[in-house]
């Protein structure tokens, strides 16, 4: 009887174990479905961005849709902004002797037509100030012509000494630069001082070049081409640059800018590269003898799907482009980019026509990007 009461007791409590280990095992396949969903929602959100309305209005987000157009095959080099040649003007002395810069003058400075540069003077040196000798062999013939000419006129003085006479003055008044205190170097053009060439108190030679004025009217771009691309100079037709001091890139197209020529035997340049050079007309923005990063520009293709570069990110070496979805939901794509012209890139692959890609505030996403939030209820199955 005991023995009976013990078997039945010992079914009642395996039983009852048997039935706990399958409601935890029930319970326990629930919560790993449960799980699952949750990881299944979460991939179904994990390539969007949300990010709100009225942020991407803030941090000025800006969409367009993509198409495809004419790009130009660019080749980057180096070059620097020069003084158009014919745009310079050498001042030089008119006389030998020391050198006194007007007040004022250093190179930047801004020059009307006229205004004196500096003035010349020889006195304390052999042989006198010469423009002082000038002045004293102009007064000695201007005598001589006064005392001839009315005797000339009464037949007593010869055609021949009259003309002599004559000529002396002339001649002396030529050598006469006008001041009794030394020759004047004056700026025939107006237009701002890229070089002074002597300093102050320098002794100087007469016709030797004291500064050069530039109007600065027209600026020229060298680029240096290196000789590999020589083959594709018939192509290159326009370019733009940024200088070192400033991000923006100038084009050339929109400063009347025009190709001078693409090489030449007399060029200075660097061993290995081709002088390309450009002329266009000075804004104000350019520093004549900057340096700059230049983007030459070739023959032109057509559907070519280009991006501003500013519609790039980059992280370890590869780039990204994000597209709007709808009002608060954005995409990150990975893209292939070919060449650029500083302003557009080519993209080769990573996103096709009629994707509505962000071209500005590309950073403002990528920072909701990396703070991984998603608002409960928006979702999109892609």
């Amino acid at each position: 009887m005991h023995s009976l009461n013990y078997i039945c007791t010992l079914s009642i409590v395996v039983s009852f174990f048997l039935l706990s280990s399958c409601k935890h095992d029930d319970h326990a396949a629930q919560h790993e479905n449960a799980a699952k969903e949750v990881v299944e929602d979460d991939h179904n959100h994990s390539d969007e961005i949300i990010l709100s309305h009225s942020t991407a209005e803030r941090f000025g987000v800006k969409t367009a849709k993509l198409t495809s157009g004419m790009f130009n095959e660019v080749i980057k080099v180096s070059g620097q902004i020069v003084p158009a040649p014919d745009d310079q003007v050498v001042i030089s002395a008119r006389s030998s002797g020391i050198v006194t810069l007007a007040h004022g003058i250093t190179p930047g400075c801004h020059v009307n037509s006229g205004a004196t540069i500096a003035t010349l003077s020889s006195k304390g040196f052999s042989g006198g100030d010469t423009n002082e000798a000038t002045a004293i062999a102009l007064n000695a013939a201007k005598k001589e012509l006064d005392r001839i000419t009315p005797l000339y006129k009464e037949g007593i003085v010869s055609q021949k000494d009259y003309n002599a006479a004559e000529q002396a003055y002339e001649q002396a008044r030529a050598s006469h630069s006008g001041s009794k205190s030394g020759s004047v170097a004056t700026a025939p053009v107006s237009g701002s001082i890229t070089q002074l060439l002597v300093q102050q108190g320098e002794y100087v030679t007469a016709g030797q070049p004291i500064a050069v004025i530039s109007r600065n009217s027209r600026l020229t771009l060298r680029a240096d081409l290196p000789e590999k691309y020589y083959s594709l100079i018939p192509q290159i037709n326009d370019a733009n640059f940024r200088t070192t001091y400033n991000d923006s890139i100038v084009s050339l197209a929109k400063l009347n800018g025009k190709l001078i020529s693409s090489s030449s035997a007399n060029s200075v340049s660097l061993p290995g590269y081709v002088p390309v050079y450009f002329s266009f007309d000075n804004d104000g923005s350019v520093i004549p003898g900057a340096y700059a990063e230049v983007y030459l520009l070739g023959q032109s293709r057509d559907n070519v799907l280009t991006i501003p570069l500013d519609a790039l990110t980059e992280h370890q070496g590869k780039y990204f482009v994000y597209t709007k979805l709808d009002e608060e939901g954005y995409q990150k794509h990975l893209v292939t980019i070919g060449a650029n012209d500083g302003q557009m890139v080519e993209i080769l692959s990573g996103l096709h026509p009629g994707d509505d890609v962000v071209v500005a505030g590309a950073i403002a996403v990528k920072l909701a990007e990396t703070s991984n939030v998603v608002p409960e209820g928006h979702s999109h199955n892609h």
